[in-house]
């Protein structure tokens, strides 16, 4: 991770908050926070990040926006998916103010996009807090 931020500065930060923002199972905030130990000003690290993190969330949006159509019916039949669609359902708009947290807040924009959400309110929701979320973590370190 230090290599790549090494290497390709500000961009090396985007590429891997943007990756840490899909399903792959590592930590956009320890690749801030290694940012700026490497001497990434904070606020470059902020804005790198959260360019690379709300992107990815807007792909994943899209991936479940385009996906509806073909993969409602295997959706509906997994017990996962219609566990989603069920809290999607019952929740709405609302579930994205989850969107920041691990684990859940990326298929959350992905099930946000299956259920076509407003994408300007997603896009809303994403932002504040996935911002929100770095800007925590640079306080704290």
């Amino acid at each position: 991770m230090s290599d790549l931020i090494l290497e390709y500065g500000g961009f090396g930060l985007f590429l891997l908050s943007f990756l840490a923002a899909t399903l792959l199972p590592f930590s956009s905030e320890v690749a801030l926070f290694t940012a700026v130990s490497l001497g990434i000003p904070a606020t470059e690290a902020l804005l790198w990040a959260s360019s690379g993190n709300v992107l990815a969330c807007v792909f994943n949006y899209g991936i479940g926006y385009l996906a509806r159509k073909k993969t409602d019916e295997k959706i509906r039949k997994s017990k996962w998916g219609l566990r989603a669609i069920e809290m999607w359902e019952k929740y709405g708009v609302w579930s994205l103010l989850l969107n920041w947290a691990p684990l859940i807040g990326d298929p959350i924009t992905i099930v946000a996009g299956l259920g076509k959400t407003n994408f300007w309110v997603f896009l809303l929701f994403v932002v504040t807090l996935r911002v929100g979320r770095y800007v925590l973590v640079l306080q704290l370190v």
